[in-house]
């Protein structure tokens, strides 16, 4: 199995849509995207992600299914008192990495910057998620890997469609590394692609091959008209 992750196209969160540039992003996807092999898209809830897929779902003759655990991370104060850098989670990776600290540490959840943020809970529901969501396509978690439970050596594509703090967590726990590494180690620009595959040989305990990570030369040079104006 092959997962290609893609974030959504620039946003205009005020509105949980893209803008008229992130249009042109998505439709620039959707047709990269004619060469992956991909046999069903899966979406975030949101706006901005789902219009980015459905792009895609156009182009693909597919249909969108949504997971709802996918959608933008929430961060911030889980009981009212202030937290650094108001919880967000990039500036704390930078800060992090600015004043020497282990960004690897598998428990960072209790490290003085997360342990009130709810971006902590965020986290755990998206790797309790992705997990889930392995299962139903025939990859169960054994400890670190992921054990193939297929009857089949059948190779299928899938696509994610997401956002940079959700598709960030959910690729770190396939591939066991922090949430605040993937923050400070892998910005995703607007429509980059990602993929990973799993060992497609039944009864096999796998670790994700990263075949491709944040691959935006499908939007270079992609721009709005001039107006003139």
């Amino acid at each position: 199995m092959r997962i290609v992750f893609v974030r959504h196209g620039e946003p205009d969160y005020a509105h949980d849509c893209l803008t008229p540039l992130g249009e042109l992003q998505a439709k620039a996807a959707a047709e990269r995207l004619r060469e992956e092999g991909i046999c069903a898209i899966y979406t975030s809830p949101q706006g901005r992600a789902r219009q980015t897929a459905d792009a895609a779902a156009e182009v693909l003759g597919l249909t969108l299914q949504t997971l709802e655990f996918m959608h933008e991370l929430h961060w911030g104060s889980a009981d009212g008192e202030e937290t650094y850098a108001d919880g967000h989670p990039w500036h704390i990776a930078d800060e992090l990495v600015h004043t020497g600290q282990d960004l690897t540490d598998p428990d960072w959840p209790a490290h003085l910057f997360y342990r009130r943020n709810r971006v902590v809970e965020s986290v755990r529901i998206v790797e309790e998620g992705i997990d889930g969501w392995l299962a139903s396509l025939g990859y169960v978690r054994e400890g670190l890997y992921y054990r193939n439970t297929r009857p089949d050596e059948e190779q299928f594509t899938v696509a994610l469609f997401s956002h940079g703090g959700s598709s960030s967590a959910a690729m770190g726990h396939l591939m066991n590394l922090s949430f605040p590494y993937m923050c400070a180690v892998f910005h995703l620009p607007f429509t980059g692609i990602t993929t990973l595959r799993f060992d497609r040989h039944p009864d096999s305990l796998t670790a994700p091959v990263l075949e491709l990570a944040g691959d935006g030369r499908h939007i270079r040079g992609v721009a709005l008209p001039e107006t003139g104006v």
